[in-house]
């Protein structure tokens, strides 16, 4: 059989299946997605797995002495430079930090993500974080699988509604798969993608998150992702925990105020190859001087779980002082304030990542410092079992997804015996950064711009929704220049009481209203009196990429029931109409509800 019979077959199959679930009932066709979209997300987050642990092989499984260290210098520059070329010239996109882009999908794209995120930002990452970017690969695998979701749902023809909800299935089996955490994949989509979640709509993200689940078990085994050795749990170091979460809050406020900061500034300098060329020689330096801090840092992490603290200092070149006791904890110390850098570094540098994997890394790196710092003052706390509270206790207030980091930990590490330190910690972290910071890393710039959508389905409806979807273009126009004469002749070629009078470029000069010429339209002797007497000029217009929450303010400050729309020239678009809006706004509300 030749190539063309093969292809023409798979085409008939797969027109034939396409057919075969548009007839079926919408509500048993997002099942059935959902099971197909967790499959391709679970091969997805072990392909994402495999390449980045062989590529690391390849770079440094032979590095035996500190001497072979200075590789890293090199590595991680090389690895940012090589995706951000892919990036440049293959794939022609943005596709950093995964999940904002998501929210953004949700919000302003109806739940389009374009095609080549099925494999650009899974290929991409995979090198950045394999040559040593101090990133993790959670964001994109959910882009990943956000991405597979989102173009079948469209690719079958799913409404809005069910498009979003198969694009959140694509998520949180991203995460099940990469973490084997089937209900953390659940919790991440319901918490940090903001989702107006129903029981209907709960269960296809359940079958999503297992189905990828399996397929990672079945691929790479039924080990948790981080081995460790915990302590018991004792009901005295309740007070430690609850302090722990405080700081855990506060952890979380820098974390997010300085990875923000960071990539803003460096992104401020324009030319691409002198900011990686900076970016380069920073991470170089910083993953030369605390080795942890290359790549995802995972197995430093496993290896602190496990009480194994000098195995995951790495090829230091501190040997010699780390017979110190002071010197462990003050080491990453300052492991745990660089990462932010050196993430930042990355992604401002061209790299492809995310700061899930920071998160938990930065988690544990400080419950391991205030623990071990806290022994030598002479108190007895678990180290191991701080570490793995530190790592939910970060989650949650960087993401602001308490249960989400309360489930993930647990599940990731087996560590259910330590469910309420994870609990007491996470809680109070979350309580203590939203005094001061009402919106998580992922949300922060889209909070900024008025594109987050929330948990609340009247603003969800209104944020959704857009100047495109209610502008009305059908009114006839009329030049400044023309008299009443001219517009008697417009009139009856319009089925509409409004004229919009326009300069020679296009832009808007005013309006006419029907109801201001009617006394003297039937009167010829008036012909000649120019447009302009007629005219009402507006000291308010909404702009064609304006947000709906800003064109409902200029509606309350004009008074008006029309609008007129122009771009930021002031050329003319249309007009927009209260009654418009709101019958559209009922359209988005029911769309929004998951019912």
């Amino acid at each position: 059989m030749n190539s063309n019979s093969k292809s023409n077959i798979f085409r008939k199959i797969s027109h034939s299946l396409r057919v075969w679930l548009e007839r079926m009932p919408e509500n048993r066709e997002v099942l059935i997605l959902a099971f197909i979209v967790g499959l391709g997300s679970g091969f997805a987050a072990v392909l994402l797995m495999k390449s980045i642990h062989f590529v690391q092989s390849v770079l440094v499984g032979w590095f035996e002495t500190s001497g072979s260290s200075y590789l890293y210098l090199v590595y991680p520059g090389a690895g940012m430079l090589l995706a951000y070329l892919i990036v440049r010239f293959v794939v022609r996109d943005d596709i950093s930090h995964g999940v904002t882009k998501v929210l953004l999908a949700i919000s302003r794209y109806d739940s389009k993500i374009k095609p080549h995120n099925i494999w650009s930002s899974l290929f991409t990452s995979a090198i950045t974080i394999g040559f040593g970017g101090s990133v993790g690969a959670e964001a994109p695998i959910v882009y990943t699988g956000a991405a597979i979701g989102s173009n079948i749902g469209r690719k079958i023809g799913l409404s809005y509604k069910n498009i979003t909800l198969i694009l959140g299935c694509g998520a949180a089996g991203a995460i099940a798969g990469i973490f084997k955490a089937p209900m953390a994949g659940v919790l991440f989509t319901f918490e940090i993608l903001l989702f107006n979640m129903s029981m209907t709509s709960i269960l296809p993200l359940v079958l999503s998150s297992v189905t990828s689940t399996t397929v990672t078990y079945l691929l790479m085994g039924d080990a948790v992702a981080f081995h460790n050795t915990l302590s018991a749990f004792v009901l005295g170091d309740i007070p430690y925990y609850a302090v722990f979460g405080i700081i855990c809050g506060f952890a979380s406020l820098y974390f997010t105020r300085a990875t923000l900061f960071t990539e803003d500034q460096i992104k401020s300098v324009s030319n691409p190859f002198i900011r990686w060329a900076f970016c380069a020689v920073g991470l170089g330096m910083m993953i030369f001087l605390f080795p942890p801090l290359y790549g995802e840092g995972y197995s430093n992490l496993t290896n602190l779980l496990n009480g194994n603290d000098m195995q995951a200092v790495g090829n230091s070149i501190f040997g010699s002082l780390f017979s110190y006791s002071w010197f462990i904890p003050v080491f990453f110390a300052l492991v745990f304030f660089v990462k932010v850098f050196s993430m930042s570094f990355t992604n401002a540098g061209g790299g492809v990542g995310g700061t899930f994997g920071p998160t938990l890394f930065m988690g544990g790196i400080f419950g391991f410092v205030i623990a071990r710092s806290s022994n030598l003052l002479g108190l007895e706390i678990p180290e191991t079992n701080f570490v793995l509270v530190g790592m939910a206790g970060l989650m949650a207030g960087v993401m602001q997804a308490p249960l989400t980091a309360i489930f993930l930990i647990a599940e990731i590490t087996g560590g259910y015996t330590l469910l309420m330190p994870l609990i007491i910690t996470s809680a109070i972290s979350y309580a203590t950064i939203r005094i001061f910071e009402p919106y998580s890393i992922y949300t922060k710039r889209i909070a900024k711009q008025g594109f987050l959508l929330t948990h609340d389905s009247d603003k969800a409806a209104l944020t959704l929704l857009k100047i495109s979807d209610v502008l009305e273009s059908n009114f006839a126009p009329i030049d400044k220049d023309a008299t009443l004469g001219d517009l008697t002749k417009v009139i009856p070629q319009s089925k509409r009481d409004i004229y919009p009078v326009l300069e020679e470029d296009g832009r808007l000069a005013g309006t006419v209203w029907l109801n201001d010429v009617k006394a003297d339209m039937f009167d010829p002797a008036k012909y000649a009196t120019p447009i302009l007497t007629y005219m009402e000029k507006h000291e308010i217009c909404a702009f064609d990429d304006d947000r709906m929450e800003d064109v409902m303010h200029k509606f309350e400050q004009t008074g008006g029931w029309n609008l007129p729309v122009v771009d930021r020239n002031g050329k003319y678009k249309g007009f927009v109409s209260r009654a418009h809006i709101f019958f559209a706004y009922r359209e988005r509300l029911h769309e929004v509800s998951h019912d």
